[in-house]
């Protein structure tokens, strides 16, 4: 009896085998960053209300971070600057600037300046920003060169993954308390052996277990 289907017809299983191993794979390889914090989250910068230039405040002027926001070494959350904090020097400093417009409503009215939160874990996350100044970790690991940009950004993706990488090893991320703010610090040669002094000394023992973080 003559076949009716040709020969090469019997590759179909494996090669059907292979298109479905194929797409699961590209599938998950494209949910795994797609949907990843590093494709939805990096790269965040929203238009702010007032046109405000980390780059000149606290590039080129040199303006400390804790002098807009002064909790940040002792208050769990991060505050951000009231008004009051920009008319210290907006009093005086293009004082007629129409950039400066809703600073100064937000000055006459006693309403807050809404600025637009950048950086931000879930709610189901517990963070302490006081506790890692403490300990040495300085701003610049998780928000990035914030005195070389003109609009803030997010540069790290803030997930449970890249949190974890540093309590599992917080040896790389830590500098002197006096250094927590300096955009430009380099590691030393020994960074390891200063590393571990501070955390013999302090005692830093970053939880890596759920109830660390999820409280």
């Amino acid at each position: 009896m003559a076949q009716i289907f040709p020969k090469w017809i019997n590759k179909f299983p494996i090669l059907i085998v292979l298109a479905v191993v194929v797409f699961f794979c590209s599938v998950t390889g494209f949910v795994w960053y797609f949907f990843s914090p590093w494709y939805t989250d990096v790269g965040y910068q929203p238009v702010q209300p007032v046109e405000y230039s980390h780059k000149v405040h606290a590039g080129q002027l040199g303006i400390d971070c804790r002098y807009c926001h002064n909790y940040i070494e002792v208050s769990p959350h991060a505050n951000i600057p009231p008004t009051q904090t920009c008319m210290n020097c907006h009093k005086i400093v293009k004082a007629e600037s129409e950039k400066l417009q809703p600073v100064r409503d937000s000055w006459i009215s006693g309403n807050p300046i809404e600025w637009i939160r950048i950086h931000k874990l879930p709610d189901y996350a517990y963070f302490d920003h006081s506790a890692h100044l403490e300990a040495g970790v300085g701003c610049f690991t998780c928000h990035g060169n914030v005195a070389g940009m003109e609009r803030v950004t997010q540069v790290k993706p803030l997930s449970m993954s890249w949190c974890l990488d540093c309590h599992r090893n917080p040896v790389d991320y830590l500098r002197p308390i006096d250094e927590i703010t300096n955009m430009g610090w380099k590691k030393p040669g020994d960074q390891t052996e200063f590393a571990l002094k501070v955390i013999n000394k302090k005692g830093i023992n970053p939880p890596t277990t759920c109830s660390g973080c999820h409280r």
